[in-house]
């Protein structure tokens, strides 16, 4: 039964820009969830009064690069601004953020929904510091936070998306083609589990055919595709109950508990004004130059979207293996490499080895494409392989396993395991002869009409052939015997 409320779903995504050295200071940036906590401040981003913030170079750089790649206005001068708020994790008592006039504006980007492509506007893109980081401890009966300001001072992008995302699966594909954008650019390593990208949904529903705009809830930092789908569809669920019930939705920040699937209100949503911007005393505006931002454009690299569509037409991919592919830029850049030097396979057969058994031995074991102890010259020699009938799908399945594990060449691991597919006519009729003498009585039946009793025959030779036959040889083979048997 269909719903009778529209979801009407914004997204905020905060991307840490993974720069060597701080937002306002020359600190490092380190990985805030190993090592020492407390080894990279300094006075400025530890909040000692009379401290002087200057701006990083390359933090803009990278933020344009984002900007530019969702389609947005920069703006050539922006304000910093202080945003007020008392946490324990903030030293300042403030975040220097921007807010009335943002770095960019005005961008968009594209995703997939069933009902086919969506372009969903893009706000603002603006940049930030981070804030620091609590640690809750329960010791000995009591109860305390420990504070590490190694992330305090980072630089931190925010992306704002319009409350265009009408269902769970436009706002799972608005996050991954967003992290995508992030990631082809060089500007974040999109690590959710580490912080280093963080999404908050702001969650409303409304009548189906309203135009009005609901009370919107936000839920805050969800670290994990998963949570994100999780959250959202329980928090749809939940405003959808109590408005059937005949209460009303507060606006409010919200918490995702995983481990019990519920949503646990933080704190009251806070509006602008709670936060008292005003602009930065302790920074100039933010001025950039016209053909320094173009250069950025110049340097960017093809992005998803497009390199898709030139993988559609080009490799004659389906769209649901370009998207597979192109949704990281090491995995495109190997396709590609491996496509260019096959000398047989084509592109459409390297496309299904990649994103069906190589990726299947990824996802196993939890590696990415940099970790291989083999390159895309060797996945390419593979399926040249298989495409010129050296060796079947089992055997070069087999092969595959073996440079996943160890690297090597695989003309050199088929025959060092006897793996050569084995095409010989006459080796291939004695076997299927042999088969059917054994299996008189289910080659009667296959002939009366039991079809299925083919793959069985098929099965026995392949069996008989310790799995090196030439599959579609086999059965060519065992049709024309079969055929003759029956007449």
């Amino acid at each position: 039964m269909a719903s009778k409320y529209q979801p009407v779903i914004g997204l905020e995504v905060h991307a840490v820009l993974e720069t060597r050295s701080k937002m306002f200071c020359a600190c490092p940036v380190v990985d805030s969830t190993v090592g020492e906590p407390n080894i990279a401040v300094c006075p400025i981003c530890a909040g000692m009064p009379g401290m002087l913030p200057v701006i990083n170079e390359a933090a803009v750089e990278y933020a344009l690069r984002v900007a530019l790649a969702l389609n947005c206005t920069i703006n050539l001068t922006s304000i910093f601004a202080r945003k007020s708020y008392f946490y324990p994790d903030l030293p300042k008592g403030f975040q220097i953020s921007q807010y009335e006039q943002p770095l960019a504006q005005n961008g968009w980007l594209t995703i997939d929904t069933v009902d086919g492509e969506q372009r969903v506007a893009i706000r603002r893109v603006h940049i930030e510091e981070d804030t620091g980081k609590l640690t809750h401890v329960e010791r000995d009966g009591e109860r305390y936070s420990l504070v590490d300001l190694n992330r305090s001072g980072v630089p931190l992008l925010e992306i704002v998306t319009e409350p265009e995302l009408h269902s769970v699966e436009a706002v799972r594909n608005c996050a991954y083609a967003l992290r995508s954008i992030l990631r082809y650019v060089g500007v974040n390593s999109g690590n959710l589990e580490k912080g280093l990208m963080r999404i908050e949904p702001n969650i409303s529903i409304r009548p189906v055919g309203s135009r009005e705009f609901g009370t919107r809830a936000e839920i805050k930092n969800l670290n994990s595709f998963r949570s994100l789908e999780r959250a959202t569809t329980y928090e749809l669920a939940r405003q959808e109950q109590l408005v059937e019930a005949g209460g009303a939705v507060v606006q409010q920040t919200l918490g995702w508990d995983d481990a019990r699937g519920t949503t646990q209100a933080q704190r009251s949503k806070e509006v602008a004004e709670d936060y008292r911007y005003f602009p930065e005393p302790d920074l100039p505006p933010l001025v950039v130059e016209k053909a320094w931002v173009e250069k950025i454009r110049k340097g960017l690299p093809e992005l998803p979207q497009a390199r898709r569509e030139r993988f559609i037409s080009k490799y004659g991919l389906k769209a649901y293996d370009a998207n597979v592919i192109v949704a990281e830029r090491e995995v495109a850049d190997f396709y590609e490499a491996a496509v260019a030097a096959a000398k047989t396979a084509d592109a459409k057969l390297i496309a299904n080895w990649l994103t069906g058994p190589l990726f299947g031995l990824m996802n196993e074991a939890g590696v990415e494409m940099g970790d291989l102890r083999f390159g895309a010259k060797q996945l390419a020699a593979l399926c040249d392989q298989v495409a010129v009938g050296k060796v079947n799908a089992a055997g070069a399945r087999e092969v595959l396993g073996v440079l996943f594990a160890e690297g090597g060449s695989p003309a050199s691991i088929i025959k060092a395991r006897g793996l050569q597919q084995i095409s010989d006519s006459g080796q291939l009729a004695a076997w299927v002869g042999e088969v059917i003498a054994a299996h008189p009585k289910q080659s009667a039946d296959y002939l009366a009409g039991n079809a299925p009793l083919l793959n069985f025959l098929f099965g026995q030779v392949m069996q008989k052939a310790g799995g090196k036959a030439n599959p579609a040889a086999v059965r060519d083979e065992l049709q024309a015997q079969l055929s003759k048997l029956g007449k």
